[in-house]
């Protein structure tokens, strides 16, 4: 199956509603499934987190036709007056969208929102916090960087031999995180700036010259829903990763493909839900670019509380979700593998949460296992992780601060309670928030099924 020339691919359509045309026997077109839909085919063929077949999909088939095209200068001009005029302040937002809080904030990062400038803070829009771990010395971009809150904290978790780079395409955004960089290099104690900020768009970095491989991070808190074409924004951090580099990233992704009511409404644009990417979307894009398999942190729920929103939104829902990226070389793609954490994070001595399904402990504990499926190990034992997870840890910033070895069985891990039972790896950021909210089952003594059963 191909696509005609000048169907629905056509430049200024929504990525993912774009319909592909079947030809039939008498050369005559017919309306073929979306790229969504085949995306989503392909990845159904694979494994892990690839594998999205326990949830259906229900994109709509439908050529973006001339009348139906939202132009994406259309969408920068909307979103820059929004954010750059429209808004003042974090109050003015008409839902909770943007400002939805994540996980507990670890106290070194709460520290350095301390010392962060009133005006700043002020003019912050993300939601949540897209903070990593380990971040000493690297060098960080910040894709819609906004008023560089997030960028001053990392200014300091990074240190003065790190670098922190923001962009962001609001004019009046930028001029105020600008305005403030000699403020907080005197407030760090910094001989000279390790922080700027550049005015852009993240889908065309290389316009604003920042060059291949050039940064160990990637961050972005609740902007990537703001852009219409988030292939482009994935392709670029791709290119812009060095070799085992990370794209750790809040956003706002919806449970089903938006209705043309919802990705028409300019209100619902500002406020992140018409842009939002259905959640399975990111496994294919992802996929396509080259990253690894997204690994779900966290999920936060989104409530509208505007009921006129609320009637144009429908049946559909939002959720806040936190994903890390890797670019895993290809020579680190080997097989499953035996880790062991080293407790070397600053503030994650005993424990790291790396995302829903891996937390490592360093004394007993929940050692490398689903956190929804925890159970107790003894010190100094080792963790068998799958093909993916040991690929991350071995190429990324981490290496250092696992023990790694090869072994292990890829199958058994993640794992349940109960022996011989496998847990699924959690991909969707909407079933991580319904397993939150519903009690573990009980188990006994010797990882045996308790009264309420688990497997």
């Amino acid at each position: 199956m191909g696509m005609a020339a000048g169907a629905g691919s056509e430049q200024g359509c929504v990525p993912g509603f774009e319909a592909w045309w079947e030809l039939t026997s008498d050369g005559s077109r017919e309306p073929g499934r979306s790229v969504a839909e085949l995306q989503l085919e392909e990845v159904r063929h694979g494994t892990g987190c690839w594998a999205l077949s326990h949830r259906p999909l229900a994109a709509p088939q439908r050529d973006c036709g001339p009348k139906d095209r939202i132009s994406q200068d259309q969408i920068h001009h909307e979103v820059q007056d929004y954010y750059g005029i429209e808004l003042q302040k974090s109050e003015d937002l008409k839902t909770n969208a943007c400002i939805t809080p994540a996980r507990p904030v670890p106290k070194a990062v709460r520290d350095a929102l301390q010392h962060v400038h009133e005006e700043v803070v002020a003019r912050y829009y993300g939601c949540g916090l897209a903070i990593p771990e380990c971040l000493a010395s690297c060098r960080v971009l910040d894709l819609g960087s906004g008023s560089g809150r997030d960028c001053y904290v990392l200014s300091q978790l990074v240190g003065e031999q790190g670098h922190v780079t923001g962009i962001d395409m609001t004019k009046e955004q930028v001029e105020v995180a600008k305005k403030h960089i000699a403020y907080h290099m005197e407030k760090f104690g910094y001989q000279k700036p390790n922080v700027d900020f550049l005015q852009g768009y993240i889908e065309n970095l290389g316009d604003v010259g920042l060059a291949d491989e050039s940064y160990d991070v990637v961050i972005s808190n609740c902007v990537i829903n703001l852009t219409p074409d988030k292939r482009a924004v994935l392709r670029e951090a791709y290119r812009v990763l060095k070799p085992g580099g990370e794209m750790y990233f809040s956003d706002v992704y919806a449970n089903q493909h938006l209705s043309e009511a919802v990705r028409k409404h300019r209100l619902l644009w500002g406020e992140c839900l018409a842009g939002a990417l259905f959640w399975g979307d990111l496994y294919s894009i992802a996929k396509e670019v080259g990253f690894s398999p997204p690994c779900l942190v966290t999920a936060s729920p989104i409530s509208v509380g505007n009921k006129e929103l609320e009637a144009i939104i429908g049946d559909c829902c939002f959720v806040s979700a936190t994903f890390r990226l890797f670019k895993v070389p290809e020579s680190s793609q080997a097989g499953p593998g035996q880790v062991i954490y080293n407790g070397g994070i600053v503030g994650h001595e005993q424990e790291l949460v790396f995302d829903a399904n891996f937390t490592f402990k360093v004394r007993g504990g929940t050692f490398g296992l689903p956190r929804m499926a925890l159970w107790k190990v003894q010190e100094g034992d080792v963790v068998d992780v799958d093909a993916e997870m040991a690929a991350i840890l071995r190429s990324s910033r981490f290496a250092e601060e696992f023990l790694i070895r090869a072994g292990g069985n890829d199958a058994a891990a993640p794992q349940g309670c109960c022996p011989g039972k496998m847990k699924e790896k959690i991909c969707d950021p909407f079933l991580l928030l319904e397993q939150r909210a519903t009690p573990a089952p009980a188990c006994g003594a010797a990882r045996t099924c308790g009264a309420q059963g688990c497997c």
